[in-house]
């Protein structure tokens, strides 16, 4: 399926915009470390992004994240994000499917699930939570954890709301 820098390249601008910020806001270390490997990869130095207005860093950070290059960040952002700010809906997400997790986290995973359980606990995640966030979080999950769930893989395939497509 869709990995970090995948998930970033086809997300909305709006919601791609809305994790940056969140990661400003409330991670300076991580927020920091992006901008450090962005300016890496464009081959600057961290203070000419840092004297860039906070929009232009922003799209310029967010272009970037788009890249092969830098899926190890985009891949750190995303489960920064879900962690810190949607930890109810990776709860959510995993009692519904009988998985014990400690906030969202758990230890290991089962090999598979019911296609039964898995439908109703997404059906759940997308009545509760907004449809985009859900699908980024459903692609990121599937492509973050060692479990491979063809259950998993085929409902992110066919089920249109977990398509995205906005892009950046």
């Amino acid at each position: 399926m869709l990995t970090a820098h995948e998930l970033f390249g086809f997300m909305s601008p709006a919601l791609a915009g809305e994790i940056l910020t969140a990661i400003f806001e409330s991670e300076k270390a991580t927020y920091r470390a992006t901008l450090n490997a962005v300016a890496e990869a464009r081959r600057v130095r961290p203070v000419f992004l840092e004297h860039k207005s906070r929009a232009e860093r922003q799209t310029l950070i967010l272009a970037s994240l788009g890249k092969p290059a830098l899926e190890p960040v985009a891949g750190t952002l995303l489960r920064t994000w879900l962690l810190k700010k949607h930890q109810p809906m990776l709860v959510d997400f995993l009692d519904a499917l009988e998985i014990k997790n400690e906030n969202g986290v758990v230890d290991g995973l089962p090999d598979g699930v019911e296609d039964s359980k898995l439908r109703a606990a997404v059906d759940g995640l997308l009545a509760k939570y907004p449809q985009e966030t859900v699908a980024v979080y459903l692609n990121a999950f599937n492509d973050m954890n060692d479990a491979s769930w063809t259950s998993l893989k085929s409902l992110l395939e066919a089920d249109p709301r977990l398509q995205l497509g906005g892009g950046i």
